[in-house]
């Protein structure tokens, strides 16, 4: 898979915005928003320069609510 960089630490994945199955976290079912680096603790600060860490999937519940993140290789496309 490329990972071709669009900004901000973010990369490009062929499932973003589609529904995909997590199965690190009991095969949950989520929208992939974006493949990016993790974001620690609650800091609503600007982000003033990319973390250096591998990016991690962030997942939306498919009716909306608490995003999650979860590893890139543990997910993909609901069939």
């Amino acid at each position: 898979m490329s990972m071709r960089p669009l900004g901000l630490g973010h990369v490009e994945h062929p499932l973003l915005g589609h529904l995909v199955v997590d199965h690190a976290h009991g095969d949950r079912r989520g929208i992939l928003r974006a493949l990016a680096p993790d974001v620690k603790g609650n800091n609503l600060a600007p982000v003033l320069r990319v973390p250096d860490t591998p990016p991690v999937a962030w997942l939306a519940p498919e009716a909306g609510g608490l995003e999650w993140t979860t590893d890139p290789s543990a997910i993909e496309a609901v069939k």
